[in-house]
Parts: structure tokens; C-alpha cells; sequence
């Protein structure tokens, strides 16, 4: 093994004597020779949207400092480019020149003031990048995106190595305690290190050696210019979910190669954007690739560290007590709870909001070119403009309805000292979150419910389970926020009252039992989540990391070229038709970086998918309908309707006819699609404002 010159890592760890915290191993400290991280938490790299703009950087400072604060050691900010060529899009983050790092000194004075460290991801976009001056390894366009990238030429590929160097010594100017070098996710490093975008005969392509040329100098020459007293993480590409991707013995290569150039920490990279497997949305199963980075552990000595679906603190400390890593990466689990890392420590697990890995307001927003933010806390990267000051003025608030949008605005009303009550017809909270938990693959939403739950105790709402709001019981209030949710939309066509057409309420919450062969009547978020969950078997795959591996073909033991292996899907329960009267392509509005999930989990399960389909009539022989003008009978057992919602809000019109204050939020104003991102944002928004 090669040993690294420039750190001297200690990867022992002693639990904290101080600390009674159940998770000793989570906060141990590292010893990276030259300097200390408090603990093992790693706060990851995602891009918000707030580093490519100036004017943003108090927003950055803000939202860092939050984390800092909270507990986490050591911070890596979302990827800036080494030079123009470099951004993701015109005009993004880039770290170039010396009057661009002197910005960056309230970002990492705001992070150092709360005793935590900070690096500064250099990641070049290569033939990922959406804008004309993309260059790559070979002229080999991207699937995901517009541009064909020019070749670098060989003096480019030195420019471009000087400029990682450059862009690290400025790095340190701006008071970064070092850098995180991006070499995973199908950027440009990773395009060099790969055979399937690396086609180059020259020193820089070729056998394995050649290939990681390119990211050996770059790191080789930061720690030349910025020091040994220079964090330097690399983030490898450890498994790379593509065909014709690294094995396992060139991602073995590759990072003793990186040791020996300099590193002071390897960072876990997996899959790349034109993957076609799941890496960290909510089907994935926890820590589901923590076994690859395990795997690489007695290979380099460096600390490694784990990362994707790594979301709550025992998840994280079982990993670092069978010692297969030294840290983990966190990042949208601190999008969703600033204070992760301190309720953990106070081993107050059930006080974390957890991160759902929805992908809903985080990466859907960034590849739309919005701020990022957080579905369960919309404070995310908005700390500046949103927060829940104590009132002056106390007030008694009735909040009618216990779903997300009804949770999020009585507990924030109610931290802020509001006297609130909260009603709910049902004997339980959570509205149509309790639909969402029981889809295969969205087991996670339980875990904002928990929070929730919590959060009442908390805060002190009262709340009123099994009780109707009447005008009556809410006369007395300051102010009512009616959260009272959606109806399902009726059909209209012939035989919509047959008994072979059933609601998808009666389907989830089990009243109704659908055959083998079942129609489903809109194509949206709903009639997806209907579809998946008629197909999927039970238990849910997405709970047992073997089978769920088996049904995506992804290697379990790491070895073969980019981590796959063919797909084993078990059979589908039902035969399913997923409908949709637009015409198009079914799933086109779902998430951006989730929808293709879905769509590819159906296409698996055999589910046929139509759009442009006409509603005829519902008999005993089928459900007629019209595809292109031409008739069909679907010979099923029960066709399910999702057709979409109406706001339920009767009770605004005679509270207004009474006097009262009343609010509209989440479904009861807006039903289209049951937007939960939206509610809860729309919520907390009001509750900060009453």
C-alpha cells in the first residue's frame, strides 16, 4: 500500500469520554494529522442555486452557518468551476480569480465562527455542461444533455490542470480549510478516467494508468500549491451504475493512485446522471451502498467516507461500528434539520425532521435553475427571509385539518407562542401522507409524521382527533386556517357507477380488494403511486437492499465493469393499464430527477401506459375506450379512478358569513396533483406571518 506524504490519519476510533451520546462512534473525532474534525459527520456537496450569484453569498453564509452551528464537522459547499469552461450552466459558480475568493470569506468566517471546517468543491461540468463551451476527454455528447463538447487538445488538458490548482490556492485565500476535488458523477474527471468517454490516444487516454493521469496531477498539483496543511478530499467514483463503467479493480487503482498523489480523504461518488439506476431517492434503500466503500477500506489508508440514503444517526452508526468506513456524507438530511448532528448527540433521534429523499423542492428546483429548498423545511437556503420569530401579539388559532399542510402550520404557530388548537376528523394524523407511506418505495413519509407527532408535544397544540370542526366550535377563534384537504374528482362517462369502479381511496385504505387485471384512470402522481402499488409484491422490495439491487441489476459485490449486472424483476401481482385522457407520454409532469423512476419501475413490471385515451363506458365485459380513434374493450376487474382532486373547503363560506378570520392552505386551496412541497411551504409561510 502506498502511503500518503502529506497527512499522517489516525482511522482509530475512541468514543468521546464526554459524551453520553448513544452513537459514540458517530461522534468520535478524526485525527487528519494536521488538523482535528470533531466528529465523523460530513456535511456533503449539493448545489443550491445561492453560489452562482454574489449578491447571494449572505444567503450561503446563512444557510452554512445554520449547519455549523448545529454540529456538523466538516462542511463542502456545492461545486464551483476552475475556469469558464468548467460551469454547469452560463454564468455559474466558478473560482478563478483572486477578487472571487475575497467573497467567499463571510461563508467560511459564518462556518468557522460555529467551530466547524469548510471546503470548496472544484467540479468541472466536462460534457455535462449546458452551454456551447463544453469541452471533454473525446467529442462524445452527453444523453442528458444539448451540447456536443470539444475535444481538449493537449495544452487544454494542462491548462485545465493548472486551473484546479489555481482555483484551490484561491480557495485558501478565501479562508476554505480546503477543497473537495469532484471526480465522480460522470464530470469531466470521471469522463477521463472512464473507457466510455475517454477515447484519447495520447498520455491522457488509454490503458487504466493513462486514463487516471488526469486526476492524479490535479490533486497531485493542489497539494503542491496549496500545502500539507490543506484538506484535500477527492470524491471517487466508486461504483458508476453505467455500461462499460470502471471495475473494480481500476476504482482500486484509481484511488491508490489518488493516495499517493496527496489526498487527505476519499469521498464515496455514485452512479452518474445518465444512469439508469436509482442512487438517492426515496425507493432506495438505506445506506444501500455503504457496502461498496466497506469494500475499498482495506485497500488505501486513508479515511473513507460513506454516503447516499445515509438519513438518521443509527443508519449512521452502525456503519462506523462495524468499521467499514471513517465518516458520512449528509446532504439533504441538513437540508432538512440544521440541527441534525445536535439532537443526535442529545440522542434525541425522534426530534429530527428526517430527510424523505423526495428530490421535490432540493434537486428538482437546481436542475430547473431555482433555489433549492426542502419539502419538510422550506427555511432551507431561505433562512434569511423566513423565519419564526416569537409573537408580540398572542392569539388563539383553530387549524382544521391534520395533514402536512395543517401539521406545519399549528406547530409553527404554536412555537411561536400562538395559543392553537388543531382539529381532525380521523383518529390520526397525517391526511394523505397516510396514503403516501404505504406506496412501495415511500415508506420514508412515515417519518415526517413521527416528526410531527413530536412536534405537538413539543410545541403544545392541542390537538382534537375524531372531531368534526363545526362554524360553531370555531367561532371563538382569532384566526382559522382551513387545511381541510381534497375530494376525489368524480367521472362522468357511462358505467362510472358500476361496481367494477372503485376510488383509489377504497384501493389504499383496503375497503376494496382489485383483481388481477385492473385499469387506472389518470396518469398523474397519484394514478402512479396506485399503479406501483397494485404491481409491487409484498413485503416492498425497497426494504431488503439484495432484492432491490436483483430488480435494478446492480452487482452486490461490486465487481463487474460500472457495478451492473441484468435486472432480475420479480412478477407483478396484477396486470395493470395506466391511462391518461391528454395524450403524450404518461409521467411527463412527475419530478424531474424522480419521474423517470417511476416510469422505468412501471415499465418493469410490465404496466402498459397510453395517453390519449377516450373513456367510453365501464359493463361486465370491460372497459371500453378509444385510443386513437380506435375502439378497445380492456378485459378488467376493476378499473380505479384517479382523476384528480377538488378542494374541500365548505366550511369557508359561513365562517366568513360569521366574521371569522379564515385561510386557505395546501389542498383546500390549491388540489391539483396534492402538492405537498407547496402546502407545507404555503403553511409555514402563513404561520410565520400571523
Amino acid at each position: 500500500m502506498v502511503r500518503n506524504p502529506y497527512a499522517s490519519v489516525s482511522r482509530s476510533m475512541t468514543a468521546d469520554p464526554g459524551n453520553a451520546s448513544p452513537y459514540p462512534h458517530l461522534f468520535a473525532p478524526l485525527d487528519l494529522g494536521f488538523t482535528s474534525l470533531r466528529n465523523r459527520v460530513l456535511m456533503g456537496s449539493m448545489h443550491t442555486g445561492l453560489e452562482d450569484r454574489k449578491r447571494d453569498f449572505p444567503k450561503l453564509a446563512a444557510y452554512f452557518a445554520e449547519r455549523a452551528e448545529g454540529g456538523v464537522a466538516l462542511i463542502v459547499t456545492g461545486g464551483f468551476a476552475p475556469n469558464f469552461e468548467g460551469w454547469l450552466t452560463p454564468f455559474a459558480s466558478r473560482l478563478a480569480w483572486p477578487w472571487e475568493a475575497r467573497k467567499h470569506r463571510q461563508v467560511t468566517g459564518a462556518v468557522h465562527a460555529h467551530g466547524a471546517r469548510i471546503c470548496l468543491q472544484l467540479l468541472h461540468a466536462g460534457r455535462y455542461a449546458y452551454h456551447p463551451m463544453a469541452v471533454a476527454p473525446s467529442r462524445i455528447k452527453s444523453p442528458i444533455t444539448p451540447f456536443t463538447p470539444r475535444e481538449l487538445g493537449a495544452r487544454g488538458v494542462e491548462r485545465t490542470i493548472d486551473a484546479y490548482a489555481n482555483a484551490a490556492k484561491l480557495a485558501r485565500d478565501g479562508g476554505y480549510d480546503g477543497v473537495e476535488v469532484m471526480g465522480s458523477e460522470g464530470y469531466l474527471i470521471n469522463q477521463f478516467l472512464s473507457a466510455r468517454t475517454n477515447r484519447r490516444t495520447d498520455r491522457w487516454g488509454g490503458d487504466t494508468a493513462s486514463r487516471m493521469r488526469f486526476a492524479v496531477e490535479i490533486v497531485r498539483r493542489v497539494r503542491e500549491a496549496c500545502g500539507p496543511d490543506f484538506i484535500i478530499v477527492y470524491r471517487l467514483s466508486m461504483l458508476e451504475l453505467v455500461p462499460d463503467g470502471s471495475d473494480w479493480n481500476e476504482v482500486v487503482q484509481q484511488a491508490r493512485a489518488i493516495e499517493a498523489a496527496g489526498a487527505t480523504i476519499i469521498n464515496t461518488g455514485i452512479g452518474w446522471h445518465e444512469s439508469r439506476v436509482p442512487t438517492i431517492a426515496t425507493s432506495v434503500p438505506r445506506a444501500a451502498f455503504a457496502g461498496v466503500t466497506a469494500k475499498l477500506r482495506p485497500h488505501v489508508s486513508l479515511p473513507l467516507v460513506a454516503t447516499n440514503r445515509i438519513n438518521m444517526p443509527d443508519v449512521a452508526e452502525r456503519i462506523l461500528a462495524r468499521g467499514d468506513v471513517d465518516m458520512v456524507s449528509m446532504a439533504r438530511p441538513l437540508l432538512a434539520d440544521p440541527q441534525w448532528v445536535a439532537k443526535a448527540r442529545a440522542g434525541r433521534p425522534e426530534a429530527i425532521n428526517t430527510c424523505i429523499a423526495c428530490n421535490q423542492a432540493c434537486l428538482d428546483h437546481v436542475f430547473q435553475r431555482r433555489t433549492a429548498s426542502c419539502l419538510v423545511n422550506p427555511r432551507a437556503c431561505a433562512e434569511t427571509e423566513l423565519n419564526y420569530l416569537p409573537t408580540t401579539t398572542r392569539k388563539r388559532i383553530a387549524v382544521v385539518g391534520a395533514g402536512p399542510a395543517g401539521l406545519a402550520c399549528a406547530t409553527i404557530a404554536a412555537q411561536r407562542g400562538h395559543d392553537v388548537v388543531l382539529f381532525e376528523r380521523d383518529a390520526r394524523i397525517g391526511g394523505q401522507f397516510n396514503l403516501a407511506r404505504i406506496i412501495p418505495g415511500k415508506e420514508e413519509f412515515g417519518e415526517t409524521l413521527r416528526w410531527f407527532q413530536h412536534r405537538i408535544v413539543e410545541t403544545g397544540v392541542q390537538l382534537r382527533l375524531s372531531t368534526d370542526a363545526t362554524p360553531e366550535l370555531l367561532s371563538g377563534f382569532d384566526e382559522v386556517v382551513l387545511a381541510t384537504g381534497v375530494v376525489p374528482r368524480r367521472v362522468d362517462f357511462a358505467g362510472h357507477d358500476h361496481p367494477r369502479v372503485v376510488g383509489y381511496l377504497d384501493v389504499l385504505h383496503g375497503r376494496v380488494v382489485p383483481g388481477r387485471r385492473v385499469a387506472i384512470v389518470g396518469a398523474g402522481g397519484i394514478g402512479f403511486d396506485v399503479a406501483e402499488f397494485l404491481v409491487q409484491t409484498a413485503p416492498s422490495p425497497t426494504l431488503d437492499v439484495e432484492e432491490w439491487m436483483r430488480e435494478w441489476g446492480v452487482d452486490p459485490a461490486f465487481e463487474s465493469a460500472g457495478g451492473l449486472r441484468p435486472p432480475r424483476v420479480s412478477p407483478p401481482q396484477r396486470e395493470v393499464w395506466l391511462l391518461q385522457r391528454s395524450p403524450g407520454r404518461p409521467g411527463a409532469r412527475l419530478g424531474k430527477t424522480t419521474g423517470w423512476i417511476h416510469r422505468a419501475t412501471l415499465k418493469h413490471k410490465g404496466v402498459r401506459m397510453i395517453g390519449g385515451v377516450e373513456y367510453v363506458a365501464v359493463d361486465d365485459a370491460g372497459f371500453h375506450v378509444r385510443v386513437d380513434g380506435q375502439p378497445q374493450v380492456l378485459p378488467v376487474d376493476h378499473v380505479v379512478v384517479c382523476a384528480g382532486q377538488e378542494p374541500l373547503r365548505a366550511l369557508r363560506a359561513p365562517l366568513e358569513a360569521a366574521g371569522c378570520r379564515v385561510h386557505l392552505v395546501g389542498g383546500a386551496d390549491v388540489a391539483a396533483e396534492l402538492d405537498a412541497k407547496r402546502a407545507i411551504a404555503q403553511a409555514s409561510r402563513l404561520a410565520a406571518a400571523l
